[in-house]
């Protein structure tokens, strides 16, 4: 199977998942977005695919 590949982002005033080129909805916190993140890797590891999820670090939040 494929790579999957899953990413915490800054979306206006929240944050989002990116993934396939698209940006989701945004969430208030980044633990809430990392938690949509991993909801959705769960089904694409389902499928069988290779996971991956990156989350910046806290020194990382307000690089642009």
């Amino acid at each position: 199977m494929g790579q999957a590949s899953y990413t915490v982002v800054r979306k206006e005033s929240g944050w989002a998942v990116a993934h396939d080129g698209n940006v989701g909805q945004a969430y208030v916190t980044k633990e809430a977005a990392f938690e949509a993140a991993v909801t959705a890797a769960t089904i694409s590891l389902h499928d069988g695919h290779d996971i991956t999820i990156s989350v910046p670090g806290r020194s990382d939040e307000n690089r642009d």
